[in-house]
C-alpha cells in the first residue's frame, strides 16, 4: 500500500504509522497476516462509512464493507481470507504507480481488467493489465484475448445503419470500420498506436518454466488475436506489418516489476524475442510509419520506371529526328482530335513547315496555271498560221 500512497518513500513507516493512528481511532483493523508477514488491513464500519462520505461525492466508488465476524464456538474470526489474486493486483498497480504509470481500477464492460492503466504522459494512454497467478489455464487466457479481440470489433448500438448493414454483409467487413466508429473508443480514449486497445498479461507467484509455456500457448493459439497481417497492396518489396486489427499484448512477471521496476525493460511484445521498456514494447517499429515510407518509396520507384517506359514510346519526327512533346503526343493520340493535328509522324514545327512549303508549291502552281501563253519567237505579230489568207 505504501507504494501506492506514498512512491516517494523508501520504506513504509509513514504508512504504517498513519495506519496504527487510524486503528487507535477505531477506522481500520488488522484482519490477517500473510505468509510473507505483510498485514492486510481493511475499514472497520465506522472508517468505512467515512470513507464512503469523503470519497463518492468525488465519484470514487467504496469497496463493501468486510463484517467482523466470529465464530460462536471457536472465537475465530470469520472471512479472514484475503484472496491471493487481489494481492498480486494490488501489487502490480503498486509497481506502476512507483514508476509513474498510473492507474485506475477496472470497469464493468464486456472485458473486466484487473487494472486499467491510463498515463498518457508516460506515453501509455490506455492499458488493460491481466493479472495471472496462474490459477488459471493457458487456454483460458487466449479466450479472454479472444473476447478482447472480439469487443474491440464491435460497433456501440447507435451506429449508423450503414455500417451496421455493411458489417452484417460480410464477416471481415469490419476491418474497413475505422476504430473511431467502434464502441471501444467510447469507452477508452485512443492508444495513440496501430490495432485495438493494449492488453498486458503480469504472472505472478508462478516459476519461469510456467510462463514461458503460458506465453507459447498464448503466442500460438492466440496469433489470429494478436499477430499482425501483411498490408493488402499492389506495392512490391514491402516488409512492414499491418497492425491495425491486432490486439497488442505484452507480457511480464510481478517479480521482475519488483526488482527492475516497471519502467524498466521487463516487458515482452507476443511474437518478439528479447524484453523493452513498456513504451518501446507497445511501438511498432515495423509497422504503419514503417509502410509509409516503404509505400512512398514504391511508388518513387514505380513512377520512374513509368516514366522511362513512356519515354522509349514517345514518337520521334521522321523529319528532324527530334522527340515528340508531350503536348504533340497528346495531339497525335487522342481520339477524336488527331485529325486537327495532322501528320503523327511530324512534330509540331516540322508539320508547320511541311504545310507553309505545301502552299507556297499550290500558290506557284495556281499562278504559273493563270499566267497567259508567251508568243512563239518565229511569229510575225498581227500574221496567222492558217492555210487559208484572206485575198488582198
Amino acid at each position: 500500500m505504501w507504494k501506492l500512497t506514498c512512491p516517494d518513500n523508501q520504506h513504509d513507516k509513514l504508512v504504517r504509522d498513519n495506519l496504527l493512528d487510524l486503528e487507535d481511532h477505531q477506522l481500520v483493523r488488522i484482519e490477517l497476516v500473510r505468509e510473507d508477514q505483510r498485514q492486510v488491513w481493511v475499514l472497520t464500519r465506522r472508517g468505512h462509512g467515512e470513507a464512503k462520505q469523503l470519497l463518492e461525492p468525488k465519484g470514487i466508488r467504496v469497496s463493501a464493507l468486510r463484517e467482523e465476524k466470529y465464530d460462536p464456538v471457536t472465537g475465530k474470526l470469520l472471512g479472514a481470507s484475503y484472496d491471493d489474486h487481489a494481492a498480486a493486483v494490488t501489487s502490480t498497480a503498486a509497481e506502476l504507480h512507483s514508476a509513474g504509470i498510473g492507474h485506475r481500477l477496472g470497469s464493468g464492460y464486456v472485458q473486466r481488467a484487473d487494472l486499467v492503466v491510463r498515463a498518457p504522459e508516460a506515453g501509455v494512454p490506455v492499458l488493460l493489465m491481466e493479472i495471472d497467478r496462474r490459477s488459471e489455464d493457458a487456454h483460458e487466457l487466449v479466450a479472454k484475448l479472444r473476447r478482447y479481440w472480439e469487443w474491440g470489433r464491435l460497433l456501440p448500438k447507435d451506429a449508423d445503419k450503414h455500417t451496421v448493414d455493411l458489417v452484417r454483409s460480410r464477416p471481415d467487413a469490419i476491418d474497413h470500420v475505422d476504430h473511431e466508429q467502434r464502441l471501444w473508443r467510447r469507452v477508452y480514449p485512443p492508444t495513440g498506436r496501430e490495432g485495438l486497445v493494449l492488453v498486458a498479461f503480469v504472472f505472478a507467484d508462478t516459476t519461469e518454466a510456467k510462463v514461458d509455456n503460458t506465453v507459447a500457448v498464448l503466442e500460438e493459439a492466440g496469433r489470429d488475436y494478436w499477430a499482425p497481417r501483411r498490408y493488402d497492396t499492389y506495392h512490391r518489396g514491402i516488409t512492414a506489418w499491418d497492425y491495425g486489427q491486432a490486439v497488442p499484448v505484452v507480457v511480464t512477471t510481478l517479480e521482475q516489476m519488483t526488482e527492475h521496476g516497471a519502467d524498466a525493460a521487463v516487458w515482452r511484445r507476443l511474437g518478439r524475442t528479447s524484453e523493452q521498456t513498456l513504451t518501446a514494447a507497445l511501438d511498432n517499429p515495423d509497422g504503419e510509419a514503417l509502410y509509409r515510407r516503404q509505400a512512398a518509396r514504391a511508388e518513387a520507384e514505380e513512377e520512374r520506371h513509368r516514366a522511362v517506359e513512356r519515354e522509349a514510346r514517345r514518337p520521334v519526327c521522321t523529319r528532324c529526328g527530334e522527340k515528340f512533346t508531350d503536348q504533340r503526343w497528346e495531339e497525335t493520340t487522342t481520339p477524336g482530335y488527331a485529325w486537327e493535328a495532322g501528320s503523327p509522324s511530324m512534330c509540331r514545327d516540322c508539320y508547320a513547315d511541311y504545310l507553309a512549303d505545301r502552299e507556297a508549291a499550290a500558290g506557284a502552281a495556281r499562278r504559273q496555271a493563270a499566267a497567259p501563253p508567251e508568243p512563239e519567237d518565229d511569229q510575225e505579230p498581227g500574221s496567222g498560221h492558217g492555210w487559208f489568207r484572206r485575198r488582198p
